[in-house]
């Protein structure tokens, strides 16, 4: 089979993280064509032990790490450290997620590789970034939607706190913004031929999502509480009400001419439709009426029909829904690294060019590729 083009077939990643951050901006390299070496500790990453186990390693690990290559490293051995750097000349990317300052101490911090190779692009993910007061404290995606006062805006019962149903920060504010900073230095590379240093902390990103937070706050003088804003629970046009089968409407007519088509469709009494006034009683009114019958009258109802209104699916009937199966979401498969098994598993697509998706690729075997860099 012809190898296919692919936008970023010869560009070289050095990828130093481990866990979900840099693993997943690295899978998205790879996916787009990018030779991705995963630089691993002599035991392997943590994540290649996580549950639940497909083949030798962990299914996460294999998700996450398929097409990479893989090379065993004690970072405190001067001859492996002396093959790293080898490596770094020819590199285009170094792609790191250790605590500000450890790749200094190990001698391959951004300087260190710029005086290897000027034109390096040099990535690295924290959670804090490389200064300020919590550079170097531990957190988790938890700590740092917290921090930043996204996670207050809609937590549920105070009582009974609700846990995001994703990790935002690890995803949305590490992954994506290192991916499209490397992007957007390769950019600026073939015009100025010069290397990067990218600082990307998990956590800045997130004051993206309280951006109509923030301009509230600042503006009227007034900071959003909990639950009672526009798209945080407030309002009854951007809500989840139960049916009566203990399946869910996600009904979110914002704009009025929806709002007009869903009161219209539910029966909505004519006193609740002005739901500016009471808020609360119009929510009331139109739990109840949503709960007096099941979900497959709702779905049928409300087919067709435009009011933004639909039956919240659960992780299996999404991934098996007509729309995304259609759409080819799915056909992406990988192999399983357990001897020779090569029984194909469906995988999560990443939002790039994904090549021939339908060839499977495999995570690499831990230091699978020692020989070929000499080590």
């Amino acid at each position: 089979m012809s190898k296919i083009n692919r936008p970023l077939d010869g560009i070289r990643v050095l990828d130093f993280s481990t866990l979900l951050p840099g693993p997943l901006a690295g899978l998205i390299l790879a996916e787009a064509g990018a030779e991705v070496i995963k630089i691993e500790r002599p035991q392997g990453e943590d994540m290649r032990y996580f549950l639940p186990k497909w083949g030798q390693a962990s299914v996460l690990f294999e998700l996450l790490n398929r097409g990479k290559k893989s090379l065993a490293v004690d970072l405190k051995n001067e001859d492996h450290l002396a093959a790293v750097r080898k490596l770094i000349v020819e590199a285009d990317v170094v792609l790191e997620q250790f605590r500000p300052g450890v790749m200094d101490r190990l001698g391959l911090g951004y300087e260190d590789c710029k005086a290897i190779n000027p034109k390096i692009i040099y990535c690295a993910i924290t959670g804090y970034g490389q200064n300020g007061p919590k550079a170097n404290a531990a957190g988790h995606d938890l700590n740092y939607i917290g921090d930043t006062g996204l996670l207050a805006l809609s937590y549920g019962d105070p009582a009974q706190p609700t846990l995001p149903p994703a990790l935002i920060a690890d995803i949305a504010g590490g992954s994506f913004p290192a991916v499209i900073n490397i992007l957007l230095a390769l950019i600026q590379r073939d015009r100025t031929g010069e290397g990067s240093n990218i600082d990307i902390a998990m956590t800045d990103a997130m004051f993206t999502f309280t951006y109509w937070a923030l301009a509230e706050g600042q503006t009227l003088d007034t900071w959003p509480e909990g639950g009672k804003s526009l798209l945080t629970g407030g309002t009854p046009r951007y809500h989840v009400y139960q049916t009566q089968d203990g399946r869910h409407v996600t009904a979110a007519p914002l704009e009025q001419r929806f709002w007009v088509n869903f009161c219209r469709l539910i029966e909505l009494p004519e006193e609740f439709q002005n739901d500016l006034g009471n808020p609360e009683g119009t929510i009331k009114a139109v739990t109840n009426i949503i709960a007096s019958k099941p979900a497959a009258h709702w779905a049928e109802l409300f087919e067709g029909q435009d009011c933004c209104c639909s039956i919240l699916a659960s992780p299996e009937e999404g991934f098996k829904a007509p729309q995304f199966v259609e759409r080819g979401l799915f056909e992406h498969k990988i192999r399983s690294t357990d001897g020779d098994e090569i029984a194909a598993a469906v995988v999560p697509v990443s939002p790039v060019f994904r090549g021939d998706s339908k060839v499977p690729v495999s995570a690499p075997m831990l230091g699978e590729d020692n020989e070929e860099f000499g080590l």
